[in-house]
């Protein structure tokens, strides 16, 4: 973790040169307006959760350079004099709008909009894209894990296993937010209020000279939390029959036993009816062991005898898909108060930004409470949602829907005004709520693992014109 270091030089080098370089073209100033979003949803899924505002909160606020960052970049070269200078003067000044921490969230429309002068608002892309992108990106992977579930507690085990110090950390967050019920990281529950959760490895068991009496200490020391690793040495010839033995010593009747291998549906199947002819139904059964989406929803589909599970490495590295690809572009500028749209296009349709300076609208059925479509507008668009809608496919625009009885709900909100925090974070339960009641506001369709339905994310007439007209300008070389 990069405690010593400023966050402010976790940039590219050519956020760098490029800011000396509007500094030089006497730019600084101009105003201009980013986008933060994303092109597809990891493993394939139907939506995203966005996550690692609160990180880039802290960013911001303390955005600045310090004279060793300048004596830094002077030995680098490059960097004239009064280039330097504004640095050593530097603090966001400009606007941030956000989606909240939990949303779900679809491909191509904005997670974060940044107005800002030109060098403010690309001094920041780096760090904004590797926070939003990797939070977003584990809460996105331990919502599915969460759902497939399918009402068991998940725990997140995968502290070790994480690209690093942060990865463990934050991580741990992000999954808590997507609904895991807790961590084994004991300093993201100090930080950040994570429920810390755990019992014993099989080096505790092995220190004692027997099983039975390793479990027999654990159990004296944490009577209310005894869940015992049985699968040490054999998991029901000794550490079952030894669990349940120290259970009935003991007199506790809601403790648990954890597996961490072996055939899981066949050893489960065997310890719940162990458990049950010995008089201990309450006796939870929890298994590890490089766990995914995939193998808990086979588990459960083979009667697997589970109560809860602890994953890993899979979720906290998103093992399957571990890049979430936001990214950051231009999409206007400020001309004598006036915005003008700017646009990159590609030959690859799905490169090819939306310009302007939008909103993006929520639209949900009024008689079902289904989220059914996003709809994104020009910032000075005010559509009256009390008439039928028509919707659109930005690319397939012959697919056409008129909509009525809905409620539209603003998603970005304002996080800093004029460089001034106007927003309150809510406490990570708060948003954690959030999110699970948010997820379940859409359609089951969107939520399958597999093959899940479009969820549309259209464009308002006007911007949708606005779109083609530099499209065209820009194909015939008009620039």
């Amino acid at each position: 973790m990069l405690k010593s270091q400023n966050p402010a030089m976790l940039c590219d080098f050519y956020e760098m040169t490029m800011s000396r370089g509007y500094h030089a073209n006497r730019m600084q100033d101009k105003i201009a307006y980013f986008d933060m979003f994303f092109r597809a949803v990891p493993d394939g899924g139907g939506f995203a959760i966005a996550a690692g505002l609160e990180q880039l909160i802290e960013y911001v606020q303390d955005l600045h350079f310090d004279d060793e960052d300048l004596d830094f970049l002077r030995a680098k070269g490059g960097f004239d004099e009064e280039f330097l200078q504004y640095l050593k003067q530097f603090r966001f000044t400009g606007d941030l709008y956000a989606v909240p921490e939990g949303t779900p969230v679809f491909p191509g429309e904005p997670v974060v909009t940044v107005r800002a002068p030109v060098i403010e608002a690309q001094l920041m892309e780096t760090f904004l894209l590797l926070t939003v992108n990797h939070q977003s990106l584990i809460a996105t992977k331990a919502n599915r894990i969460v759902r497939a579930a399918a009402g068991r507690p998940v725990m997140e085990f995968g502290s070790r296993r994480a690209q690093g110090a942060d990865g463990a950390v934050l991580g741990a967050r992000a999954a808590y937010i997507a609904g895991c019920a807790g961590t084994a990281c004991v300093l993201s529950d100090q930080l950040f209020g994570v429920p810390a959760l755990g019992t014993m490895a099989h080096s505790w068991v092995q220190m004692f000279d027997s099983e039975y009496d390793a479990f027999l200490a654990y159990a004296k020391l944490y009577p209310g939390n005894a869940t015992l690793l049985i699968d040490t040495y054999n998991v029901l010839k000794s550490g079952l029959p030894n669990a349940i033995r120290v259970f009935h010593k003991l007199g506790i009747e809601n403790g648990g036993v954890r597996i961490d291998s072996g055939d899981v549906t066949y050893l489960t199947k065997k310890i719940r009816a162990a458990l049950d002819e010995a008089g201990l139904p309450k006796c939870k059964i929890v298994v590890s062991n490089s766990l995914d989406e995939w193998i808990i929803r086979d588990l459960i589909m083979q009667g697997a005898q589970i109560d809860s599970f602890g994953v890993g490495e899979r979720l906290i590295t998103s093992k399957s898909e571990p890049v979430f690809g936001g990214v950051y572009k231009l999409v206007a500028v400020e001309e004598n108060e006036t915005i003008v749209p700017r646009i990159k296009v590609s030959e690859n349709t799905e490169k090819i930004t939306t310009p302007g300076f939008k909103t993006v609208w929520r639209l949900y059925d009024n008689e079902t409470g289904k989220a059914f479509a996003d709809y994104l507008t020009l910032s000075h668009e005010t559509p009256d949602f009390t008439k039928p809608l028509e919707l659109f496919d930005p690319i397939e625009t012959w697919k056409r829907k008129t909509v009525e009885n809905f409620l539209a709900r603003p998603l970005l909100t304002e996080v800093f005004r004029n460089g001034k925090l106007v927003y309150k974070s809510p406490s990570i339960r708060e948003i954690r709520d959030y999110c699970a009641a948010e997820i379940a506001r859409l359609w089951d369709e969107v939520k399958r693992f597999e093959n899940p339905h479009n969820y549309y994310v259209d464009l308002s007439d006007e911007l949708w014109n606005m779109k083609q007209e530099l499209l065209l300008r820009h194909s015939a070389g008009k620039d």
